[in-house]
């Protein structure tokens, strides 16, 4: 059913929808948190390599993505590709840490599983990324469809991001492979049959691919509106990364990293329904900004890690979770309002999810690059060296910090963006 309303949706559209997060959080989560700590622990690999491992699969999507939302066009339906590409990515998933445990096969089981589940994931990722300017028309309408969509995903996250070490260091790298394979299961099924009665139609596409170009060329809001939240990513991706190395060598506390997943992500259940009402008094980009200097701030705060009390580093980093809501929901939330109505919505998602995954990979491979840097010595129980302890903290804080500023710099143009 279309409504003028987000909230004129029925309750199991949205509910179904946001169910989706769940599939998005724990991928998008895992691989940045675990796959990086597998490779250099595990595996030994050394960690600039290991970064451009993480790095590589991922960055196939550049090329994937965008042929997946033109045949989601084309297609005139999404919701199949929903169902295939999901179920796809969980089996893939669970097979990725359940390889070999010595190099060099190791490393190319791990390789070759991650590029499978990079290639799945986009074909659940681009028709999901492509369906709010489908589901709905209304401009305030969306960002609350969003914003249930983000509080999904930050429970996902916290879920996946908190409960995965804890499988990893009580199971094994394997079954919490597989367990994280079961949620995101879970979360396809859930989504498939949960919009089964939403009639948002496709408009199906021909287009080609210089229509498609041209398009994106002559689109400056979506162009800048792609570039903030790239840069951002990035970012985003090298906090994530660094977590479980500032849990173990800034800490001193493997367990301490499920402490500050939790603080990072659980204050975004609270906080995305507010991050809601402010882009509607305020407009969206005004709260994009908003949130973005409150995510810079915290994580620039967070180099003091290490150096005061554990509780201070939640306070921060739950400071830090309050503003990466914002920046989840308000470019999502304008993402339909600057494609929708172009006839390739999902080719535009296709550039958008590349671009995203992209930044997301680069951000783990950014801060391998960082460690190695500061002479990080990979191997399981490996002695540091003082700069690479500097290294970690540095990756895991002033990096961020100025990636996630540079973006809120470019939102500036208030010409361009609403």
């Amino acid at each position: 059913m279309r409504g003028g309303d987000g909230g004129g949706l029925p309750g199991g559209v949205r509910a179904g929808y946001a169910a989706g997060s769940l599939v998005t959080g724990a991928f998008g989560t895992v691989p940045g948190l675990l796959l990086l700590p597998f490779l250099t622990g595990s595996l030994a690999v050394p960690a600039a390599l290991a970064g451009l491992l993480v790095l590589l699969p991922k960055a196939w999507d550049v090329l994937l993505n965008p042929v997946a939302g033109r045949i989601s066009d084309r297609a005139g339906a999404r919701r199949p590709f929903l169902l295939g590409g999901g179920l796809a990515l969980a089996v893939c998933f669970g097979l990725m840490f359940a390889g070999p445990t010595t190099s060099p096969g190791g490393v190319v089981w791990v390789t070759v599983a991650f590029l499978a589940c990079a290639s799945a994931f986009a074909f659940f990722q681009v028709p999901y990324v492509a369906m709010p300017a489908e589901l709905t028309d209304d401009y305030h309408g969306r960002t609350r469809l969003i914003a249930g969509r983000i509080a999904v995903l930050a429970v996902a996250i916290l879920v996946s991001g908190v409960g995965a070490p804890l499988v990893r260091d009580l199971a094994g790298y394997p079954a919490m492979g597989f367990a994280v394979g079961g949620l995101i299961a879970l979360g396809t099924v859930a989504t498939v049959l949960g919009t089964r009665t939403a009639r948002a139609p496709v408009r199906a596409s021909g287009v080609g691919w210089g229509d498609l170009v041209a398009a994106v060329r002559a689109n400056a809001a979506f162009r800048w509106l792609l570039a903030v939240f790239v840069v951002q990513a990035v970012g985003i991706g090298c906090l994530l990364a660094s977590v479980d190395y500032v849990a173990r060598l800034t800490l001193g506390d493997a367990g301490s990293s499920s402490l500050l997943f939790a603080a990072f992500v659980g204050p975004a259940v609270l906080v995305t329904p507010l991050w809601s009402r402010v882009g509607a008094r305020v407009g969206k980009r005004v709260g994009y900004l908003a949130s973005s200097l409150l995510l810079g701030a915290a994580s620039a705060a967070l180099v003091t890690a290490g150096s005061v009390p554990l509780a201070v580093v939640a306070v921060l980093a739950a400071l830090a979770g309050a503003g990466y809501a914002g920046v989840q929901v308000f470019p999502l939330a304008m993402l339909p309002d600057v494609t929708a109505g172009s006839g390739h919505v999902g080719g535009y998602a296709g550039v958008w999810t590349a671009a995203e995954t992209l930044g997301l990979a680069l951000g783990p491979g950014l801060y391998g690059v960082v460690l190695a840097l500061g002479g990080f010595v990979s191997g399981t129980g490996a002695v540091q060296p003082p700069s690479a302890t500097t290294a970690v903290v540095v990756g895991f804080s002033l990096v961020p910090a100025v990636l996630v500023l540079a973006g809120a710099l470019l939102l500036l143009r208030k010409d361009v963006l609403r």
